[in-house]
């Protein structure tokens, strides 16, 4: 078992045991619009990939609050990768299906980064 599933089986058992931290969420990802010689958009093209995977919404680290564009409602996401077919980008975004009511819904991805042991993605998100 490589480190990133160890991790994730560690958070899932803990949040099955106890009710959280991680939570059903999915990556959304805009597809590509393709268009006919005309210029007019090809139905069907662009649809969003959606990718599931479990995260947990906490409070933003000091280091998140030291990025520039650092608004006060901005949050820490934590995703674990071993929960989530492949990356994420600052074009994605991620919506929290349950958890807390606060927490549920659509947020941008405003930064990412991997931790050290690539457990889990850290995202800096705010609540659309």
């Amino acid at each position: 078992m490589d480190m990133a599933a160890a991790f994730a089986d560690i958070g899932l058992a803990f949040s099955a045991a106890f009710g959280g931290p991680f939570h059903d969420a999915q990556i959304i990802r805009q597809g590509v619009i393709d268009y006919d010689d005309g210029g007019s958009i090809i139905p069907g093209s662009g649809s969003p990939t959606l990718r599931p995977c479990k995260a947990q919404v906490d409070a933003a680290t000091e280091a998140m609050r030291l990025q520039e564009g650092f608004a006060e409602k901005d949050r820490r996401i934590i995703v674990l990768s071993a929960t989530l077919e492949g990356n994420v980008r600052t074009s994605d975004t991620i919506e929290i299906l349950d958890g807390p009511a606060e927490f549920v819904g659509i947020w941008s991805i405003e930064f990412v980064g991997l931790d050290t042991a690539a457990a889990g993605w850290e995202l800096r998100g705010r609540k659309m």
